[in-house]
């Protein structure tokens, strides 16, 4: 399922040279038989499942799980498919499945096409992909440790105007690509800290997403055997934010500490600094997902959110904020207490949540700090540092260290579907037998 970036359903995960057997496609219906009991699934085609095999996630298919996930007593459909009568005894590896077409479609919503727009902007991300994410091998590390660096050529960066600076605090981040697996314990982290709403599966359709953080999943290689890669992606805070020189409102700005802030109060919805911001990290309230908690009688429900954090109304864009709160309490305490605030001190949601310790945050300007030291290490690199924009957060490039016999030919071309989905056929130039990836 993470691989999959499916959301609200679960499907019959069948790798590509197994959907074209069973002349299937992403969103077809499946019947799958164990042991004589059937259950039809959705499929969805996922690069890098076995061959011949047919991943199911349990779970799903509650009956009283209540009017999100499943209500049978009032009429509101299950969620996904229950897959455990399948189960007839207590391993949950299966043999003998018998896999048939129904020639039936059901809707799959997955954020893997969104940002997308169409067919030349499907194909210019598959062919940036390797600026995005970039990754090498340890001997490549070894004789220059700075080949991330090099990777996007450009011509000397000059802005328009003068360039504020930041004299006391300069918040940033560094995230760790080798270290990241793609769990999404940051994003779920971030999703609760900030009283991100849930949406549901119709608006996910729509490229709708809330999440302030995303995790994108990229495919290299063969389509049947790819190399995987993730990267997490958030406001980037830029210092030369385009976001906030398209905003008539003024309701995007900067702090004096360097942090992009929102101003909710001040925004009219306009949405331009989505369209100007090259990481397409901004959401806006299409719904008011939140108008229930704003009923009498609701202290209950309300203990839901974090009271540190405003819950957005309608027609207003959000984002990241580098848990501001956060910042704003270790401000508050090292004051009383008469002291600096420390390094470390400051741990964001995501940087929490993180079981692989990927994510970094602290004061670059603090010389000592551990952020400035790994924003300073030979692998960190800006995305789209070549635009000018001048992030924050910088990414440590993936070095990839496998044994000879697993090798493969160093390709740094990402392809952007597996052939089998709505975008079927967008593969990007020069990359191998057209992986895919995910937003």
């Amino acid at each position: 399922q993470t691989l999959s970036k499916l959301t609200w359903d679960n499907a019959a995960l069948v790798a590509p040279v197994t959907a074209d057997e069973l002349k299937v496609k992403t969103g077809s219906v499946l019947t799958v038989e164990v042991g004589g009991v059937k259950l039809d699934l959705p499929v969805y085609v996922l690069p890098g499942q076995a061959a011949g095999s047919i991943g199911i996630a349990l779970g799903y298919g509650r009956t009283a799980a209540g009017h999100v996930g499943g209500l049978a007593a009032q009429l509101i459909p299950s969620v996904g498919v229950n897959a455990y009568p399948l189960l007839t005894g207590s391993s949950h590896v299966l043999t003998g499945a018998k896999a048939t077409a129904t020639g039936r479609t059901y809707p799959l919503s997955t954020t893997q096409d969104h940002h997308a727009i169409d067919k030349v902007g499907l194909e210019e991300i598959s062919g940036r992909i390797g600026e995005l994410v970039r990754e090498g091998s340890l001997t490549e590390f070894e004789s220059d440790p700075a080949f991330a660096q090099h990777r996007v050529h450009h011509p000397p960066l000059v802005s328009l105007w003068k360039e504020p600076s930041h004299d006391g605090r300069a918040w940033g981040m560094s995230i760790d690509l080798s270290r990241c697996m793609g769990c999404n314990a940051c994003m779920v982290a971030c999703q609760s800290e900030n009283n991100v709403p849930v949406v549901g599966k119709e608006q996910i359709g729509n490229g709708r997403e809330m999440h302030w953080l995303r995790i994108d999943r990229y495919f290299s290689g063969d389509v049947n055997q790819p190399e995987i890669v993730t990267q997490p992606v958030t406001c980037q805070h830029c210092e030369n934010a385009p976001c906030e020189q398209v905003c008539p409102v003024a309701a995007t700005v900067h702090s004096p500490e360097g942090l992009n802030d929102m101003a909710y109060n001040r925004c009219v919805g306009t949405r331009y600094c989505a369209n100007n911001c090259p990481y397409k990290v901004r959401r806006f309230n299409f719904f008011d997902y939140n108008q229930k908690y704003e009923a009498a009688n609701t202290e209950l429900s309300r203990m839901l959110m974090n009271p540190e954090v405003t819950v957005r109304e309608r027609g207003v864009m959000e984002k990241c904020t580098y848990c501001v709160q956060r910042i704003q309490n270790v401000k508050i305490t090292a004051k009383n207490e008469e002291r600096a605030v420390r390094d470390g001190e400051v741990v964001t949601a995501c940087q929490q949540a993180c079981p692989a310790n990927a994510i970094t945050f602290g004061d670059l300007n603090d010389t000592t700090s551990k952020v400035a030291a790994l924003h300073a290490n030979p692998r960190a690199y800006a995305m789209l540092g070549e635009l000018n924009v001048q992030p924050r957060t910088r990414y440590l490039a993936r070095i990839r260290n496998p044994h000879p016999w697993l090798a493969k030919a160093d390709s740094h071309g990402h392809g952007h579907d597996a052939g089998h989905g709505p975008e079927a056929g967008h593969a990007a130039p020069g990359a191998a037998k057209a992986p895919a990836h995910a937003s």
